[in-house]
């Protein structure tokens, strides 16, 4: 995992499980004409025959049992004839459905899939495919993947969409904004940014580091009694130091960011603010853009866009890096205290094999096209980097 920076972006994704039921995500899935059965058309040996001491008795059996076999190779031509039947048949409902989804999918989009009905099956699903993911690949900003579903008998197109967080932890540090309240020539703009958390913390729902059930919470407790169980560490006291500011800063802070004044007066603040030099316009135009994200979403959370991982049959807890991990209010990110929470942090992701991310799935099967999108967390996480930058950097 990399900390949020201006200027050090993780581009990097941890590697994900996504488990659908009844998937077919290639062709290879869908039943070829050449995955038909063999024929089988049971014994060929002749059944023995039956002597009596009459010719008109073994012209009676004769009579009888040839033509018995007579029909049942009959039967058994027919049933496989119509198990190939019932094979085309299926084939192509899967083929009328794939184009009628693919259709769905490429207007919702607005892409245009080259004409690949005339080459045959199942080799024209398999064009259309390539070409349909390669289309989405350049024209959707966040387009992960597209799958094949066969389910009731029916097929049809479902796409996701996903927001890559780039395996960043996006810690917001209150101790400079602590620190930025108590200069006298930045009182206004630490006001200002104020607002900025009070909208994060309340609307978007950022966990904070102080409250019971955040995850830094637990890490910073975690790396406390590491730290006091040390007798040998020669660096204890400067552990304590920061540990003692982290907790009381923290829960001064929290106070302030909580009181709803702050995100009341948000507008204000905005309207009567004056810059006086590039930090304090930095700020400002922060501050705007994050005020506007509030005016669109007034009520969009960083967890609007998640799709439980839970559900999935091979979910377990210790291997996911859940959104409230890697994003949350956190003390400071710098010294001794920060640099081993984000050692350990960093140790424990490392065991994980799935990332949370904001995602949007979308089904192309025949009912109402979702026009959920990801425009919210596309402005939102650049702007909490930019935060960061700002706190860490005054």
């Amino acid at each position: 995992m990399k900390y949020a920076t201006k200027n050090n972006l993780g581009k990097n994704k941890n590697s994900r499980k996504t488990k659908a039921k009844s998937t077919a995500s290639t062709v290879g899935r869908i039943c070829r004409l050449d995955e038909a059965g063999q024929k089988r058309f049971g014994n060929s040996e002749r059944p023995t025959e039956i002597c009596s001491d009459k010719s008109t008795s073994d012209g009676f059996l004769k009579c009888t049992f040839l033509p018995k076999l007579k029909e049942n190779i009959a039967q058994k031509l027919a049933s496989d004839e119509q198990n190939l039947t019932q094979i085309q048949r299926k084939n192509t409902k899967t083929e009328r459905d794939f184009y009628q989804s693919l259709s769905r999918l490429t207007e919702h989009y607005g892409l245009n899939p080259i004409s690949t009905k005339y080459f045959g099956y199942p080799y024209n699903i398999a064009l259309a495919l390539d070409d349909i993911q390669k289309q989405l690949k350049n024209k959707v900003k966040d387009w992960e993947e597209i799958r094949l579903i066969e389910e009731k008998g029916k097929t049809y197109f479902t796409s996701e969409e996903r927001y890559s967080t780039g395996a960043t932890l996006y810690y917001i540090p209150i101790v400079p904004l602590y620190q930025l309240s108590k200069n006298p020539k930045r009182k206004k703009v630490a006001q200002l940014l104020q607002s900025v958390c009070s909208y994060l913390y309340h609307i978007t729902k950022i966990p904070y580091y102080r409250k019971q059930d955040s995850y830094l919470l637990w890490m910073y407790e975690m790396v406390t009694d590491w730290i006091t169980s040390d007798d040998e560490n020669e660096e204890t006291l400067f552990y304590l130091s920061e540990i003692k500011q982290a907790e009381q800063i923290g829960d001064f802070m929290e106070q302030k960011i909580y009181n709803h004044h702050n995100l009341i007066r948000f507008k204000d603040h905005l309207k009567n603010f004056k810059a006086k030099d590039i930090f304090d316009n930095d700020c400002f135009m922060l501050a705007r853009k994050i005020f506007s994200l509030y005016k669109q979403y007034p009520s969009a959370t960083i967890y609007q866009n998640l799709k439980s991982i839970i559900d999935t049959e091979d979910y377990e807890s210790e291997t996911i890096v859940s959104m409230d991990k890697y994003i949350s209010f956190c003390a400071e990110a710098r010294g001794l205290l920060f640099q081993t929470l984000f050692e350990s942090v960093n140790s424990e992701f490392q065991e994980c094999t799935t990332m949370q991310e904001p995602m949007v799935i979308k089904k192309f099967d025949g009912r109402n096209i979702s026009n959920n999108n990801l425009d919210f967390e596309n402005r939102l996480f650049p702007l909490i980097e930019e935060l960061i930058y700002i706190l860490n950097n005054f």
